[in-house]
């Protein structure tokens, strides 16, 4: 009998001492697996695809133009997915117009999307693009699928280059996600008495847009864009809506050709 139990007993250790080292096992394995997770980098694509997704969608400048109406307009941008370069880079339909006439965009463009080449120190690339039917564009994004020019026809249409912007992830610690300007000395641009034109993009957090687009003559003098600061585009929510068709903080409708001299441009070319 006592001979049984210490057989028994001993069998018992063992069995006990192999499932330890089997549950020990399995902890350094997924311990090993969540730290190769959290140790993988982004990839370029990756930013690429954030800095689209983070791009599409409804936004306003509704609260900068309620807050300080003699520089900036309540304007709506809007950005959605036109199509997908055979690279993979991204070709997003871009338009604004002021909120009261959103069926009349001012500025139409097509945005290819995609990550900076190794060589270059950014993360990536921001294209701006004529359209060469602007007409047959208006509004794309709010029509059906259907009832849109399709991915190929979108290609076929993309016309000369406009601009370029380089963006880099924002440090951590900053508010930003990306940002980003046109390379130094910017591109030609001849509106208003333009010689060249720079733009500046910031993509923050929820999805929030700063853009800041300026022209300059020949003597280096400021002709069109903002002169106070970027424009801050705001996701649309349910309340955008609502704030619309509530007194604004808006003087009633003042010239447009005076606010024209001042901050906003309705075209780069």
């Amino acid at each position: 009998m006592g001979t049984g139990t210490e057989s028994e007993s001993s069998s018992g250790g063992a069995a006990g001492r192999a499932r330890g080292l089997a549950l020990k096992a399995l902890l350094l394995l997924g311990g090993a697996l969540l730290l190769r997770r959290m140790r993988k980098s982004t990839t370029r694509w990756d930013h690429a695809r954030a800095v689209a997704d983070s791009l599409s969608g409804e936004k306003f400048s509704r609260e900068q133009a309620r807050n300080d109406p003699d520089n900036y307009f309540n304007i709506r941008m809007l950005m959605c997915p036109a199509a997908e370069m055979v690279d993979g880079s991204r070709v997003l339909y871009f338009e604004q117009a002021f909120w009261r006439t959103p069926h009349k965009p001012f500025r139409q463009r097509f945005y290819m999307v995609k990550p900076c080449s190794k060589e270059m120190k950014c993360d990536v690339e921001l294209s701006s693009y004529a359209i060469r039917d602007v007409e047959e564009y208006k509004n794309f994004c709010d029509r059906p699928m259907d009832q849109r020019p399709q991915p190929e026809e979108v290609i076929g249409d993309i016309a000369e280059h406009l601009t370029t912007i380089h963006l880099t992830r924002c440090e951590r610690g900053k508010r930003c996600l990306y940002e980003g300007s046109t390379p130094p000395g910017g591109f030609p641009n001849t509106w208003n008495g333009a010689l060249y034109s720079t733009s500046e993009l910031t993509v923050h957090r929820n999805s929030e847009i700063h853009t800041w687009d300026r022209g300059y003559d020949d003597e280096g003098n400021q002709v069109w864009g903002p002169k106070a600061g970027p424009y801050e585009f705001k996701p649309a929510t349910p309340s955008s809506y609502d704030d619309m068709f509530s007194p604004l903080n808006f003087p009633p409708t003042l010239s447009l050709e005076k606010k024209m001299d001042n901050p906003f441009v309705v075209s780069e070319q």
